[in-house]
C-alpha cells in the first residue's frame, strides 16, 4: 500500500506523462494486460487513456488491472488512469 505522500508524489511525476497504451472497445483483454505489465516491468509508473468507447468505467479498470498485475492504482483523472508497481529487478523510482 502507498501512502499518502508516496502516492501525491507519484502523482506528481505522472502529471508531465503521456498515456503509452490506450484501451478501447475491445476493453481489458490478455494482450492488453501483457502489454501493461511490460510496461511497468520497464518504466514502474505509466499512464493509461479509456477511449470514449470503451465500456468499463475508470475506476473499475484501474481496480481489476492491479489486481491482475499486482500493482498500486495511484490516480484516475477523467477516463486517464494511472498505476504503479515496484521493480524488483531494477528499481528507478524512490518514493
Amino acid at each position: 500500500m502507498l501512502t499518502s505522500k508516496q502516492r501525491a508524489k507519484l502523482r506528481g511525476m505522472a502529471n508531465t506523462m503521456d498515456a503509452i497504451i490506450r484501451i478501447g472497445k475491445e476493453g481489458i483483454t490478455e494482450r492488453v494486460l501483457k502489454q501493461i505489465d511490460e510496461a511497468l516491468s520497464a518504466r514502474e509508473l505509466i499512464k493509461i487513456a479509456l477511449e470514449k468507447n470503451c465500456e468499463i468505467e475508470p475506476k473499475e479498470a484501474i481496480a481489476y488491472i492491479c489486481e491482475k498485475l499486482n500493482a498500486e492504482p495511484v490516480q484516475v483523472i477523467g477516463r486517464k488512469i494511472v498505476i504503479y508497481r515496484m521493480s524488483e529487478e531494477n528499481p528507478r523510482i524512490q518514493i
